[in-house]
């Protein structure tokens, strides 16, 4: 099962124990299901029957725990339940505004796999659906984001912070420390892979000073000059060439007397300054 299968299937198994919780729930799932009460039956006695679509499972179980409609609603069922999910007390309580949320996400949402992506999305019917969205999240400091597909706006997520803030709003507790558990697997990957990167970055380059500054220096040595260069200049020199893939910091330690990096770096710069104006000279003669 995808994992946003298994968040639904969660959903599916938590049931407010409050009346008004279940009704602001139900009133979600058949919003955003965009039905009518007697096709949602239809639909949750065959959804229980072969353990398909989890937003009609949860309407038949709470269609039959707020209002007993177990089979098709009469007129006086129909017109309570009318009522009741048209109302906009349901969306008083933080507790119905967080069952309001399971359902909408029960009947059109959706959540992609955090090991490979982060994004979380419920489809509106319209611009009020969306809005009304917006407002409950807003109530937890989670800010939707809305687009048009197909000319329907969509609400969605895409930071790995907010889809968990999300979770747990719906208190889908168990999707929420799987989201977790792959959010910092992925991190840690991530980190390791930028990590060995700079590293890699790092070693090419002191790689390529190192064949520079031995190029530089076999030049140098070369000049008449070389001999009346200060012994610690010629002492780098010797180093350098005897140690090729030595750092800076190794190269002043072996020094005598010991010098700080800075220091192993201003002698190799006078080598380097030193071949460039042999070369300038070949060219100018």
């Amino acid at each position: 099962m995808s994992f946003a299968g298994d968040v639904k299937e969660e959903l599916l198994r938590h049931c407010g124990n409050s009346r008004h919780c279940q009704i602001a729930e139900l009133s979600a799932l058949i919003s955003f299901s965009g039905t009518d009460v007697d096709t949602i039956m239809e639909n949750a006695r065959f959804a229980a029957d072969t353990d398909n679509d989890p937003a009609a499972r949860k309407c038949f179980t709470l269609l039959e725990k707020t209002f007993n409609i177990v089979k098709r609603a009469d007129e006086e069922q129909e017109r309570m339940l009318k009522q009741a999910l048209s109302s906009r007390l349901i969306l008083q309580k933080s507790c119905c505004r967080r069952a309001y949320l399971r359902g909408a996400f029960l009947a059109a949402g959706s959540v992609s796999d955090p090991s490979k992506s982060y994004h979380f999305e419920i489809a509106c019917r319209d611009e009020k659906q969306a809005e009304t969205l917006t407002e409950i999240m807003d109530s937890f400091d989670i800010s939707l984001k809305t687009i048009l597909r197909k000319n329907h706006p969509v609400v969605y997520l895409k930071e790995g912070s907010l889809i968990v803030e999300a979770l747990n709003v719906m208190e889908a507790h168990v999707a929420l420390m799987d989201f977790e558990n792959s959010r910092i697997l992925k991190d840690m990957r991530n980190s390791l892979n930028r990590r060995v990167n700079c590293e890699t970055a790092n070693i090419g380059k002191t790689v390529t000073a190192a064949v520079r500054q031995t190029d530089d220096i076999r030049a140098v040595m070369r000049m008449p000059e070389y001999k009346s260069l200060p012994y610690g200049i010629k002492q780098i020199a010797d180093l350098r060439l005897k140690y090729p893939d030595a750092s800076l910091k190794e190269l002043g330690e072996m020094c005598d007397p010991p010098i700080g990096k800075s220091g192993v770096n201003h002698r190799l710069r006078k080598l380097s300054m030193l071949a460039d104006s042999a070369g300038r000279a070949q060219y100018l003669t």
